[in-house]
């Protein structure tokens, strides 16, 4: 095989020249060393040019950042506008169902601890002894409130009423899902605006 690329120019100082663990050390002011730009720097410098800390003019002073004039101080707050078009009735049944019964257990204990209260400050006895005066007669005592008023009775009486509050709570919540999503319908639901907490 022939060279067909004829002669190549020698290049001074590259055959012939140290290597460069045999150069020595370039004598010289040291200083920091300043990347060549791109574009010249303006004649009266520079307010802060680089991410690094730029250079001010020809001075080669590092440059500060300056804070921006029309900064927001205060973080601002996201809102977002939403509605709701549509709730699901088995949903609102079962979370209907569950308050409604914690509702009825909250005034099962109620009642109870009301009635202990009472009976402990002597209400019944007062009040029922006043009932039965009223109400005596020769042939019998009259009303006996205290044993009316019995403690099983009263929550036997609480109990009755927490399960109908139960059924109907649930029953009312499930037919109120249902008129609201007709009326959802024509109107569009309700609008909520959410505001995101800081």
């Amino acid at each position: 095989m022939t060279d067909t690329r004829g002669p190549q120019p020698q290049y001074e100082g590259y055959a012939t020249g140290p290597l460069p663990g045999e150069r020595e050390p370039a004598t010289g002011p040291a200083g920091p060393y300043h990347p060549p730009q791109a574009y010249p720097s303006p004649a009266g410098g520079t307010q802060g040019v680089g991410t690094q800390g730029g250079v001010r003019g020809d001075e080669g002073a590092q440059a500060t950042r300056l804070p921006r004039t029309g900064a927001r101080t205060t973080p601002r707050t996201r809102k977002a506008r939403l509605r709701v078009a549509k709730a699901d009735p088995w949903s609102v049944m079962k979370v209907s169902f569950l308050l409604s019964i914690a509702l009825g257990i909250c005034t099962v204990v109620a009642s109870a601890v009301l009635w202990m209260v009472m009976d402990a400050m002597g209400v019944f006895e007062t009040v029922g002894g006043t009932i039965s005066e009223a109400t005596g007669s020769n042939e019998s005592n009259g009303f006996d409130l205290q044993s009316f008023l019995s403690l099983p009775r009263v929550l036997i009486f609480t109990s009755v009423i927490a399960v109908i509050d139960v059924v109907l709570a649930t029953a009312l919540a499930t037919l109120g899902s249902f008129i609201y999503n007709l009326s959802a319908g024509f109107v569009g639901g309700v609008e909520l605006t959410l505001a995101e907490d800081e």
